[in-house]
């Protein structure tokens, strides 16, 4: 029953990254990857406040595992990071690495805060 609620949570969390990476990147006139870094900061977030929270196993594999697996994508960190320094952009290959890790970081640790008040 639990590898269900990890593919319910996926079925949610995938799509969304597709959808929530083209419109804020879209929105941005810029090579900076913006929508990695929006889904990846917003499951950090989220991952935290489940965890936090010491939510129930099921709960835990949809949302955390699943919803948070299928949002977040450190395979797209890498390859957009290298993309990046190819293209000359080191600067913001190192930026991006940075701030992923930084505000992901920044993130979770809030949303261990906010999970643990509920």
């Amino acid at each position: 029953m639990t590898a269900l609620w990890v593919v319910l949570g996926a079925a949610v969390g995938a799509p969304l990254r597709y959808l929530t990476d083209r419109t804020v990147q879209s929105a941005h006139g810029t090579s900076f990857p913006w929508g990695t870094v929006t889904v990846n900061v917003v499951a950090s977030l989220v991952l935290g406040v489940v965890v936090g929270s010491a939510a129930g196993s099921a709960l835990t594999a949809a949302v955390g595992t699943g919803f948070c697996g299928g949002l977040s994508t450190w395979s797209t960190l890498g390859y957009e990071t290298v993309r990046l320094a190819e293209a000359g952009e080191r600067t913001h290959a190192v930026l991006d690495v940075v701030v992923q890790t930084f505000a992901g970081l920044g993130a979770a640790a809030l949303g261990l805060a906010l999970g643990a008040a509920l």
